[in-house]
């Protein structure tokens, strides 16, 4: 062999050995950054309501098959255990007051999400017909596999509107079947919901559900979405939420015992009152500053209106109550941080800065607050000031 070729493989031979190093290297890099992406998506679910995973695509499809319960499976009985949690479903909006419109809405977005079976797996931590995620505040799994728990929540969602449930969305009974479905799930797969309507309205059909029954109420049935009795409290009457909209009627008066101010629900009325017919422009934003000062407070301790019904409370907390007493607090959550509060003076009327004149003080009917700002009503409270100076 010539010294030259000689080299020439010597040469050939040591860029071999070096390329496999390379190629070896490189693999451990490449196992070790998907290592890395694996544990960074771990870690980085999202806490919304869905998040941005592949939400409510279980890789099946709707069958004519029979039966299941509990935790289901596609196969075997799906049309049977399709039907009977249909039932459910529609059985807590009927309760609830709800439109057939609305059992529309859940049957579309379960079939989506689960294919309107009991799932005990998902993306992520996802379950249940809804796909609902404990860790975004829907329950705890063990909740979430309840199919009327589910749909209670799917339809009320959480006690303070978080996570939003179909009610708490404003025009919610108007929007496209599949555009509300969305507004509650927040799916990564907008568009997919209305391509169930068809299947759906087949489903009620055959469970013999009324999709045209229309709404009476829009309160969860049996007390709240966790199945607990509401607390009574400051002379609670029993009143029912109303549509949005509809007028504001009186209520019961009394508060509970730990509610002391320096005026009394009299006097902050006219107070109130006097402040509408004569008071300063100064007033600006400072909703909830101007219902401690009508109870004879300097301030009320809390920086924002929506913190103030938040730390309410929970027995003196009336969600979506449309029957407050004369003096009580009634709470908006306008899409802005601070939200927005006012006194209830009676016959459906409230004293509130800023919705006829800005900086003053005006009365109005309450439903303004929906019709002019677009907010969404909360509820109401009574005019409890434990931080108040």
């Amino acid at each position: 062999m010539r010294a030259r070729d000689a080299a020439g493989l010597l040469l050939d031979a040591k860029g071999t050995v070096f390329k496999l190093k390379a190629a070896a290297v490189l693999s451990v890099v490449m196992v070790f950054c998907l290592l890395l992406l694996g544990l960074v998506a771990a870690m980085g679910g999202d806490a919304s309501a869905v998040g941005c995973g592949d939400r409510g695509r279980p890789g099946v499809d709707p069958r004519d098959d029979e039966g299941g319960g509990g935790a289901q499976r596609p196969g075997d009985g799906m049309r049977q255990a399709q039907l009977a949690n249909a039932e459910i479903i529609d059985t807590v909006a009927k309760e609830g007051g709800l439109s057939g419109r609305a059992t529309l809405i859940a049957l579309m977005t379960a079939l989506q999400e689960s294919t309107l079976l009991n799932l005990d797996h998902g993306d992520r931590d996802s379950v249940g017909l809804f796909q609902q995620r404990p860790v975004a505040g829907w329950g705890t799994k063990e909740q979430i596999m309840q199919p009327r728990y589910a749909a209670k929540m799917f339809f009320w969602g959480g006690d303070d509107g978080d996570p939003p449930g179909l009610t708490d969305i404003r025009g919610w009974e108007s929007m496209k079947y599949g555009a509300a479905a969305q507004a509650v799930q927040r799916s990564a797969y907008p568009d997919l919901y209305d391509q169930h309507e068809d299947y759906a309205r087949k489903l009620a059909g055959e469970a013999k559900i009324d999709l045209n029954r229309r709404g009476t109420n829009a309160s969860p049935p049996g007390g709240g979405a966790s199945d607990k009795p509401r607390d009574k409290g400051c002379g609670d009457d029993g009143g029912k939420p109303g549509e949005p909209g509809q007028p504001f009627h009186d209520g019961a008066a009394g508060w509970p015992p730990e509610v002391k101010n320096p005026r009394s629900t009299k006097e902050a009325i006219a107070a109130a009152r006097e402040e509408a017919r004569s008071g300063p422009k100064k007033w600006y934003q400072m909703c909830l500053a101007f219902t401690a000062v009508a109870y004879g407070w300097n301030s009320s301790g809390v920086h924002y209106a929506i913190d103030h019904y938040r730390e309410m409370p929970t027995s003196m907390k009336h969600d979506k109550d449309r029957t407050p007493p004369p003096g009580a607090l009634m709470y908006w959550d306008t899409g802005q941080r601070a939200g927005h509060v006012a006194v209830y003076l009676g016959d459906g009327q409230i004293a509130s800065n800023d919705i006829r004149r800005p900086g003053y003080i005006d009365v109005v009917p309450a439903t303004e607050i929906e019709s002019k700002w677009g907010a969404t009503y909360l509820g109401w409270a009574p005019p409890y000031f434990p931080k108040g100076g």
